[in-house]
């Protein structure tokens, strides 16, 4: 088994402030990392930083880009289990996108349509939360997310876990706290001593 991560973001963009007033939700952009680093993370985006409407598939960074312009973006980072299958299918799915990004454009329309439930679009063509549902969907995971999806949607799946809330730049790679260590001790001496 292995984890990926859905990242919900706002960024306060006045993009995001337009869709966040549509959507009256908390966040208005996800996307879909395939470590808990958020090394490998990727969505549906802004191309530029400083262009709103110039979008497309990104491969997407907390210290670069859009994220690092907007350095007081707000997000929840949640961890779901998969497949190794699901996992690798979702890799390649990512990368097959990567190769032929020329092919997909970003789905303006679409974004708009979804803050009052109309579903447009077309095919090779995405918003955020569209391609994390694709993505995760054409990998053989079972999301159970509507057919018009936002990102706030992705909350309502089965079997996540939220890893972290906060400002995504002080985001870093959850450890294990000391009273975890102290727990899992504690039960490794009772299983050796025969008392559970």
């Amino acid at each position: 088994m292995k984890k990926i991560f859905i990242v919900l973001t706002h960024t306060g963009t006045l993009l995001s402030r337009m869709i966040k007033t549509f959507t009256k939700d908390e966040f208005s952009h996800s996307s879909i990392a395939l470590d808990v680093d958020l090394k490998e993370m990727y969505s549906f985006g802004r191309l530029n930083p400083y262009n709103p409407f110039m979008g497309g598939f990104v491969h997407e960074y907390i210290d670069k880009g859009t994220f690092k312009r907007f350095y007081k973006t707000r997000t929840k980072v949640y961890a779901l289990e998969v497949t190794d299958e699901q996992y690798e299918n979702m890799k390649n799915n990512i990368q097959e996108i990567q190769r032929k990004r020329e092919n997909y454009t970003f789905n303006v329309w679409g974004l708009f349509a979804a803050g009052i439930h109309k579903k447009i679009g077309k095919e090779h063509s995405f918003y955020c939360a569209e391609f994390v549902k694709y993505i995760m969907e054409s990998s053989g995971i079972r999301t159970g997310l509507p057919d018009i999806v936002k990102p706030e949607d992705f909350k309502n799946m089965q079997g996540l876990q939220e890893i972290y809330g906060g400002i995504l730049k002080k985001y870093a790679t959850p450890t294990v706290s000391m009273a975890d260590l102290i727990r899992a001790n504690l039960l490794l001496y009772r299983k050796k001593e025969g008392i559970i």
